[in-house]
């Protein structure tokens, strides 16, 4: 079967989002071997996921779970800030009402 250039159009979203299957990478990697035109548009997609804010680029696993361990960690942060904070003011109504009495 010859790939054309639509069907690598139609699996070029998955392959920049590292989503591929290796047997798809295969297909569209060898495509682009053959057509350099095809592989330097691709190079330019590539590099304006990483460069462009706008365009949301998929996390690899690594990503996901050091984010979500930045997440946990802001979030007890957080949670030490609000306990502290609570604790003055609690402080400081106890030391208020003893000293009315």
């Amino acid at each position: 079967m010859k790939i054309d250039k639509n069907i690598i159009m139609d699996l070029l979203p998955t392959y920049l989002a590292d989503e591929a299957s290796p047997e798809t990478r295969e297909v569209v990697e060898s495509y682009l071997a053959e057509n350099p035109d095809m592989a330097r548009v691709v190079q330019m997609q590539k590099d304006s996921l990483f460069t462009s804010s706008g365009i949301p680029a998929s996390l690899t696993k690594d990503h996901q779970i050091s984010a979500y361990r930045r997440s946990r960690i802001q979030i007890a942060i957080f949670i030490l800030i609000a306990a502290f904070l609570m604790l003055g003011l609690v402080g400081g109504l106890v030391m208020m009402f003893l000293r009315a009495a």
